[in-house]
């Protein structure tokens, strides 16, 4: 068996590997990060990352999802969103489901032309 710490939802012993308790499901983590790799037809971003961070709250912070510009070992940029405007950045790129119609086509369309 690993290395064992309390669950800091329900109190029960779980060991470190896990990262969701067995006992009450409640999240072992405080935050999970993802690297981005910037495009690599840009030459300008080379050198850049996005990190995005998805803090799942506690005492101390609130839940959030924070975005950060690295370049090298540092960040040089960083914005924490609510949960709500992370979710209209994902709305926003989201891909289309289809191409767009050009928009005298829909008018058109839309006055049985």
């Amino acid at each position: 068996m690993g290395c064992v710490h309390e669950c800091r939802h329900c109190g029960n012993s779980v060991e470190d590997r896990f990262r969701f308790c067995p006992w009450c499901s409640g999240s072992q983590r405080t935050k999970v990060v993802e690297f981005f790799a910037p495009h690599p037809a840009v030459n300008a971003d080379a050198s850049k990352g996005l990190r995005i961070s998805r803090y799942f709250g506690d005492e101390e912070r609130p839940p959030q999802v924070r975005l950060s510009i690295w370049t090298g070992e540092s960040a040089t940029a960083a914005i924490s969103l609510t949960e709500e405007e992370a979710s209209r950045v994902a709305h926003f790129i989201a891909p289309v489901p289809h191409p767009r119609r050009p928009i005298l086509d829909q008018i058109r369309e839309s006055l049985h032309i």
